[in-house]
């Protein structure tokens, strides 16, 4: 297998320039992994001496008026356009996020077409899990990505996707903006479990409830949230009660504000998705002290160990989750120990430690006579 290695730092001087980066991503209106990190990120870039940056949102805020699909999405590409032609000029890297499939072309294919007409360096931050997918069936999106200077992911799983199709990518993990939430020691978890996955197809949240089903069997008081939104919702609101659960909660997107109260508020956290990349949500847990139970999809075993860190099953293997939530329940000190491990684990992905690595990166694509150390 294929192993990536982690972006080295580069020897910098004090005499280096400023660099101007331009962070192309979604605001936090939509509430996501991406818009999380892009904040995260943002925050962290403005205290750094050596970068000016600034952020140009892919999702303007449009009059309810614009709503209709194709007209909606028109105008947020004919805006993006013209405030990217805008910003530009300032910048001397475009720092840009970016999803897979037709999300791709609204801001992030522009961005590297318009960085390589008017000589911009440009770094493509890929955040998708269905990378594989993407790629495969995509064939016009890779030859937009090779005008990027730079591909970055942040896991090593995402490098060996991009690998299958002749990319060489540069793993930098994602910064875990994790200080806000407090601990909290669980020395044996109770029933109460939180979901925190957008209800999409590839996060597979009927997964969940059908695994939720077996564990309420077994423990009727057993509490289920499920937050964030997404197109299945009706779906899974309609599954949930097909099965008959009971004390399960939908209550849509939360802010990050309301988040921290939400995981101190449970004891176990259930994911179950089919194709994912580097959940924040995951580091989250670590920070809060939620025993996790995740399917072993995508780019997790690069973040969590089997039974060292968090408690893994086969993608869609509802039994298999419900048998990892019931360990969690009934073997003493598992939860406390696999939370106690994993809340060491918060180390790595700290601004002092991930910082670096953008700065260094930032500063050889402007000079590359900075030789990595």
């Amino acid at each position: 297998m294929l192993k990536a290695k982690p972006a080295v730092l580069a020897k910098v001087s004090h005499e280096t320039r400023h660099v101007s980066v331009l962070l192309i991503a979604p605001s936090l209106d939509i509430i996501g992994g991406q818009s999380i990190q892009a904040d995260q990120l943002l925050r962290c870039l403005a205290t750094e001496p050596s970068v000016q940056v600034q952020f140009l949102p892919v999702n303007p805020r449009l009059h309810s008026a614009l709503s209709m699909k194709y007209v909606r999405t028109l105008i947020t590409l004919v805006l993006n356009l013209a405030r990217l032609v805008a910003n530009i000029g300032r910048a001397d890297i475009l720092h840009i996020f970016t999803p897979g499939y037709f999300s791709f072309y609204l801001a992030p294919a522009p961005a590297l077409l318009l960085g390589r007409l008017l000589g911009k360096r440009t770094i493509l931050n890929y955040h998708d899990g269905r990378a594989q997918d993407h790629l495969a069936h995509w064939p016009m999106a890779r030859r937009w990505m090779r005008l990027a200077d730079t591909i970055v992911v942040p896991s090593d799983y995402l490098v060996e996707v991009f690998a299958r199709f002749g990319f060489v990518a540069t793993r930098i993990q994602n910064v875990a903006g994790t200080d806000s939430l407090p601990y909290r020691e669980r020395l044996q978890p109770r029933p109460v479990f939180l979901h925190n996955r957008g209800l999409a197809p590839e996060y597979n949240p009927a997964c969940t409830l059908r695994a939720f089903a077996v564990i309420q069997q077994r423990y009727p008081e057993a509490r289920l949230t499920i937050a964030h939104h997404g197109p299945l919702r009706d779906e899974l609101e309609r599954l949930a009660r097909a099965l008959g659960l009971r004390q399960t909660r939908f209550i849509g997107p939360v802010s990050r504000e309301q988040m921290s109260a939400l995981y101190d508020s449970a004891d176990v956290y259930l994911m179950s998705p089919n194709a994912d990349n580097m959940p924040l949500s995951l580091l989250e847990c670590f920070a809060a002290g939620l025993a996790i139970v995740s399917s072993n999809s995508g780019g997790i075993p690069n973040i969590v160990e089997d039974r060292q860190t968090a408690l893994l099953f086969p993608r869609n293997d509802h039994q298999a989750m419900a048998a990892c939530a019931l360990r969690l329940l009934e073997e003493p000190g598992l939860g406390a120990r696999l939370a106690k491990n994993a809340r060491a684990e918060c180390e790595k992905y700290r601004w002092t430690h991930i910082g670096p690595q953008w700065i260094a990166l930032y500063h050889r694509l402007l000079d590359p006579s900075i030789k990595s150390a």
